[in-house]
């Protein structure tokens, strides 16, 4: 019983000790919360000098840095997903900036979907698998795309679904990339106009919801008159 529990509710605990130990962390030891109100403030700032020269005094362990708190990311909400590209570019110019984030959104893919997995079984009875698995064949792909491109959904919490969706692991990270390069090309471009790029972004996201949703509507009605 108590081994069954710890294997089903693994990801959990662990994630709630990370969380745990990051909190207690940030209100006991002052130089951790000092460090932590810092990133904050310089990544939010808009300042675009002040974020180069934050990430720069890194030196070779700021792509490591940029990766980690894409990674972080996924469970810290408040940040836009296009935020990172915008500080890799900055601070090491469009190519290698490009690089990085799609190094790290691959690494934070991974791990939400690993994450994603073991939580199938606490969200998703077999029955309930079953009927969702004509969605996941066959508008699983688009769907990923749609939320790595769209600011008006969670880009992160796509990694989670695909994998308590148990989505192909290879379809769903070429899905991720098929998203995420264009979005990188395109936020890394626009950089120096976050309120143009912000704007884009939503443009896209809103036309691209509702013609998928229209394209979803018309296949799926053909789908089952053909059946």
């Amino acid at each position: 019983m108590s081994k069954t529990f710890f294997k089903k509710y693994f990801s959990f605990l662990i994630s709630g000790i990370i969380i745990a130990a990051l909190v207690i962390l940030y209100f006991t030891y002052l130089p951790f919360e000092s460090g932590v109100k810092e990133t904050w403030n310089v990544l939010l700032s808009e300042d675009e000098q002040r974020i180069q020269d934050y990430v720069e005094q890194f030196g070779i362990w700021g792509p490591l840095a940029i990766i980690t708190f894409i990674v972080l990311q996924m469970f810290l909400i408040v940040f836009p997903s296009w935020l990172p590209i915008i500080v890799a570019v900055l601070a090491y110019g469009f190519w290698w900036g490009i690089l990085i984030n799609l190094l790290g959104a691959g690494i934070a893919s991974t791990i939400g979907y690993r994450i994603g997995k073991h939580l199938k079984g606490v969200f998703l009875s077999k029955k309930k698998f079953d009927k969702m698995d004509f969605w996941i064949t066959n508008y699983g792909f688009g769907t990923v795309i749609l939320f790595r491109v769209s600011p008006l959904f969670s880009n992160d919490a796509i990694s989670f679904i695909a994998g308590i969706l148990n989505m192909n692991f290879k379809k769903f990270m070429f899905a991720t990339y098929c998203g995420m390069v264009p979005l990188s090309i395109a936020v890394a471009y626009f950089s120096k106009d976050v309120d143009r790029l912000e704007n884009g972004l939503y443009w896209i996201g809103g036309v691209g919801t509702l013609l998928y949703l229209v394209y979803i509507y018309f296949d799926y009605k053909k789908r089952k008159k053909n059946d």
